[in-house]
């Protein structure tokens, strides 16, 4: 039974795509490639963390997650890994059901990859800071945002495309409290153009951006589609600057920006930083090398030559990624 749902899986793999990744990645991750293409391409190997919803605790369900052998992320060992966030995860691929949208009603949890909450605890966030998230749907990072600190006068969610802001506003009502709601902006801004809208009015923000997002990618289920996609993938990195030098305009000086994307592209990742330090000399790299080897137990690591990024991909029993995180700092002098 097992290997006829495999190959029903394997047909769904789209074969432009993976051939595309095949040239690419096994130059840019070498050997490593050969074990995050197996788990890319096999579903029932993807792990699911639980991030549970501080709004609407549930110590049952917490209990529960313990007798079924979840442990709780980092085990609490980042100096700036807040109390107030739960998050479990389980070295095999079970996944708890998601919970159905119900107008009134806040969800107990939020399933999620565990890598994207590495872009989230980055911020260090504390109560009262003013927070971006630049391209903030369908919500899950605003949503772990939210577990880490009460924001200042707002937290602003922006989405420009309009379908997903849709999406975005069911996720913050499922898990966010009326008068809490009140405090969250959310807009449909052209993002490039936030940093002209708002300049310098963000403690922290967060540039989750748009990428060739290789798991979903991988089952395209139009090839004609993913061909034009791969196509047009050279032109992301152009599109992640322009976000990128938006959210440096919207950040005050002293205030940290985290860049993130689920792609292993190099073009996209190293590449994109690289070009934003050589073009700023008031954003600086922050180290971030203390949070890979913090969380190494939970997450495998490719290098990636820069003290400020890292890039989680996925390995056996650590199916979480791809994640790229970078870490930079506007200073106060420009």
């Amino acid at each position: 039974l097992k290997t006829k749902s495999e190959r029903k899986l394997a047909k769904q793999i789209c074969k432009v795509v993976l051939d595309h990744f095949e040239k690419q990645y096994s130059k840019e991750l070498g050997d490593a490639w050969n074990t995050v293409r197996d788990i890319l391409i096999t579903p029932s190997c993807w792990q699911y963390a639980v991030l549970l919803n501080r709004f609407n605790y549930s110590f049952e369900l917490e209990k529960d997650l313990h007798l079924k052998g979840y442990h709780t992320l980092f085990q609490g060992s980042l100096p700036y890994y807040p109390k107030s966030m739960k998050c479990y995860l389980s070295r095999t691929p079970a996944r708890m059901p998601s919970e159905r949208h119900q107008i009134g009603n806040l969800k107990k949890y939020y399933l999620l990859n565990a890598a994207s909450l590495l872009p989230v605890l980055a911020l260090e966030l504390r109560d009262g800071e003013k927070i971006l998230d630049l391209c903030a749907a369908p919500g899950g990072k605003s949503i772990a945002l939210l577990q880490c600190a009460y924001p200042g006068s707002y937290l602003h969610c922006n989405e420009h495309d309009s379908l997903r802001l849709r999406w975005l506003r069911q996720t913050l009502e499922s898990f966010i409290p009326q008068p809490l709601i009140n405090v969250i902006k959310v807009s449909e801004l052209d993002g490039r153009e936030m940093g002209d809208a708002q300049p310098e009015m963000f403690d922290k923000v967060l540039v989750d951006a748009p990428c060739s997002n290789d798991r979903s990618w991988l089952f395209s289920s139009d090839s004609q589609k993913a061909a034009c996609r791969i196509s047009q993938r050279s032109s992301l990195p152009v599109l992640q600057m322009q976000l990128l030098r938006s959210a440096i305009k919207a950040l005050r000086p002293g205030g940290l920006l985290v860049y993130s994307t689920c792609t292993l592209s190099k073009a996209e990742n190293q590449d994109v930083i690289s070009e934003i330090l050589n073009s700023y000399s008031n954003i600086m790299p922050v180290d971030i090398k203390e949070m890979a080897r913090t969380c190494s137990q939970d997450f495998t690591f490719a290098p990636t030559g820069q003290e400020c990024g890292l890039l989680v991909i996925p390995d056996k029993g650590k199916a979480w990624g791809p994640m790229y995180v970078a870490k930079l700092k506007k200073s106060w002098t420009t």
